[in-house]
């Protein structure tokens, strides 16, 4: 097990190894890379479950924890992927929503685990950190959508 200095680990109930393939099969430089199964019975599982599972997302190693029920996630916590365009925007959106996750507003989505995801085209970025009257434009209009429209950022900014 060669674990990252600094990994993110993200409690799952059962499904850890799951929700990895589908992220390695999502998303670009994401990859499943080993899982550890249960050396006896714990208080969510029998000895021989999967309990942890080594992945990685754009690049950002992470543990998946089969942990069981008792930990709820919420978008305290998320991953943010960047975009570079609308189609990218849509695939990876429709790829988290279509696959049984959950639309929420301002481009915020979470996966069928629980897991929130930001999908923040690079545009809505670039815009909020250019500051002054194109933020305020491009964060009024980001404020109405759910889904970003990379068009009507684009827009808001040019005023």
């Amino acid at each position: 097990m060669s674990i990252a200095k600094n990994t993110i680990c993200v409690w799952y109930d059962k499904d850890a190894e799951a929700a990895a393939h589908f992220y390695a099969e999502t998303f670009p430089d994401s990859s499943v890379t080993a899982v550890h199964y249960a050396p006896s019975d714990f208080p969510s599982g029998k000895k021989g479950d999967a309990l942890m599972v080594e992945f990685t997302v754009a690049g950002i190693p992470c543990l998946g924890l089969n942990g069981g029920p008792s930990i709820k996630h919420n978008e305290a916590f998320s991953f943010q992927i960047a975009t570079d365009d609308q189609q990218e925007t849509d695939r990876y959106w429709n790829a988290i929503v279509g696959n049984g996750g959950q639309e929420n507003v301002c481009g915020w989505c979470k996966d069928k685990w629980g897991i929130s995801w930001q999908i923040t085209p690079r545009v809505l970025t670039e815009a909020m950190a250019t500051g002054g009257d194109e933020a305020k434009r491009a964060f009024e209009a980001m404020m109405e959508m759910k889904k970003i429209d990379v068009a009507a950022i684009e827009a808001a900014r040019r005023g």
